[in-house]
């Protein structure tokens, strides 16, 4: 509008990466070997609350990525969790993970997940910790707080709906903000109910009858 664009002609649908990510949720559901890969994990983490992990900006190279695997070393700690952390393919990056996280018996560092893998991860996981943009948005589809280990982010809009904080790469920060979310039922499900700016899964139908109509 500040581009002197007619209002009539702006129409807010969603984002089809919401439509995508219920579609194949969707798939894997009817057919669980789109995920086979995760189910060893699953069964050895029957029982534990999931945290889903993922780590790879550029950002947080070196002692930032560090600082992450740190506080998923102490997190483990407690038996009621477990931690599946799909590790990128970056050598570096590989090494810290398993320096830190390789011994624990509660901690599946998995290889890079394709999406129907990926997506069974979410639907698996009672919160998420991320450094990702996408996953800023995927998450809260599926109700599931996401705790952002950066000092800000693109996606602001989550942080004003409360699907999202950001809590940085501080080691004590991250164990504070997500055992907060583990032992307070109510501050999960402030989070997990929260209204997902980025889209219900309906965007593809809205932009094709607009475009149709």
């Amino acid at each position: 509008m500040r581009e002197t664009i007619d209002p009539a002609c702006v129409h807010v649908t969603g984002n089809t990466v919401i439509d995508a990510l219920h579609w194949v949720g969707a798939q894997v559901a009817r057919r669980p070997e789109l995920a086979a890969n995760l189910a060893e994990i699953e069964g050895r983490f029957a029982g534990r609350r999931i945290i889903a992990v993922t780590a790879h900006r550029r950002e947080n190279a070196g002692q930032g990525f560090a600082n992450i695997c740190t506080a998923l070393a102490r997190l483990a700690q407690r038996e009621d969790v477990a931690v599946i952390f799909p590790v990128h393919a970056n050598p570096a990056l590989r090494s810290l993970a398993e320096e830190h996280l390789g011994e624990r018996a509660n901690v599946a560092l998995t290889a890079p997940l394709d999406y129907p893998h990926f997506a069974r991860l979410l639907q698996l996981a009672d919160l998420v910790l991320t450094d990702s943009g996408g996953v800023q948005e995927e998450a809260p589809a599926l109700g599931k707080p996401v705790l952002v280990m950066r000092e800000t982010t693109e996606r602001p809009e989550g942080i004003e709906a409360g699907t999202a904080r950001l809590v940085g790469t501080d080691p004590a920060r991250i164990v504070r903000e997500t055992e907060r979310l583990l032992d307070d039922p109510q501050a999960h499900a402030a989070m997990a109910g929260a209204h997902n700016p980025y889209g219900d899964g309906k965007a593809a139908g809205r932009i094709v009858e607009l475009l149709a109509g």
